[in-house]
């Protein structure tokens, strides 16, 4: 082996990635780098894993799943050809939103210029411009305000047993406009339209093409994501039912192919669903503490406020499994 100087220890690649020690097992479980072995068989990257595993960081930051990545890896470009689009609608959204803000803060440099202070409310709107939500919010929390500054194309909803997740998505669901909360009872789902059932099929097809597979939970699940109606959808527990490569597959078509349809919010506590180094742009991540402190947004690099509760919370589908259908205690005041 070359020399030790040159190869990194698992803890030392990750942290000069961006990303966790477990990422890079699961990178190496699905064959896409395979790390070195020091004489006393610990692992080692070297420079050519090193420079895979930027590689497939570099992807997954695009929203590729791991299948997606490595059929890119083997030489088949069509998915980061998606990817990449979807990319660049994003940025372009972005461009347009500072656009619209640089419009702003010239308007009121021209005022001041002229000796016209602006007032409060002009302030406030170059800020953050008005909230998509804002509201008191529920037990646990008793009445302590909350705002949702900017709505997503792509929100999580996360947090441990007992944080009160399940009425903060209800509660968004019924604050933001034209939204439609969907609960767990959504396996008993009958598809009876054709034109919907053509969307539902066209989506399982893309999906199992990506490692998914079909079941009923996953069929009454794209029955409500595709069916019209809401402009904005919160879903519970949407990994409810569905195994890890679909899972994987489902958030891969989240991300690819509805870049321009309603904004979700979903509830997990999959790291399936929400892997922190696949979280784009345009997305964003709700944190219920433990504490029952007011729920908080949360960056998705490590060293953000809340990062380390939040990855906490945060299962793979098999953990997650074995604990279907716990709940936790209320007090007796608060059923």
């Amino acid at each position: 082996m070359p020399p030790s100087a040159q190869f990194l220890s698992p803890s030392e690649a990750a942290r000069r990635l961006g990303v966790s020690t477990k990422a890079l097992r699961l990178y190496e479980q699905r064959g896409l780098v395979v790390p070195g072995r020091t004489v006393a068989g610990w692992r080692a990257y070297g420079p050519d894993e090193m420079a895979r595993a930027g590689e497939i960081v570099a992807l997954r930051a695009l929203g590729l799943s791991l299948s997606e990545v490595a059929r890119v890896i083997a030489g088949k470009p069509q998915d980061l050809e998606r990817a990449i689009a979807a990319h660049q609608g994003a940025l372009e959204r972005q461009q347009l939103q500072v656009s619209d803000k640089l419009s702003r803060v010239r308007a009121l440099r021209t005022d001041l210029a002229a000796g016209r202070p602006p007032d409060a409310g002009a302030l406030a709107l170059l800020r953050t411009g008005k909230p998509a939500a804002a509201f008191e919010l529920p037990w646990p929390w008793g009445g302590e305000w909350f705002e949702l500054r900017e709505l997503m194309p792509l929100s999580f909803i996360v947090g441990p047993l007992g944080s009160g997740k399940t009425r903060l998505a209800m509660r968004l669901a019924e604050e933001l406009p034209n939204a439609r909360f969907i609960g767990l009872d959504r396996e008993s789902v009958v598809i009876a339209d054709l034109a919907l059932q053509l969307r539902v099929d066209q989506a399982l097809a893309w999906l199992v093409e990506y490692g998914g597979t079909v079941s009923d939970p996953l069929i009454a699940l794209l029955g409500e994501l595709e069916a019209d109606g809401p402009s904005v959808l919160v879903i519970d527990l949407v990994e409810q039912g569905l195994d890890h490569a679909t899972q994987e597959a489902l958030i891969g078509w989240l991300r690819t192919r509805r870049t321009n349809k309603r904004p979700l919010l979903l509830m997990t506590r999959s790291s399936a669903i929400l892997d922190l180094a696949a979280v784009g742009p345009e997305e964003a991540i709700i944190f219920c503490p433990a504490n029952q402190s007011p729920p908080m947004l949360v960056a998705p690099h490590p060293g953000a406020i809340g990062y380390e509760a939040l990855e906490m919370c945060l299962a793979a589908p098999e953990v997650r499994a074995r604990t279907t259908g716990i709940i936790a205690m209320l007090p007796a005041a608060s059923r």
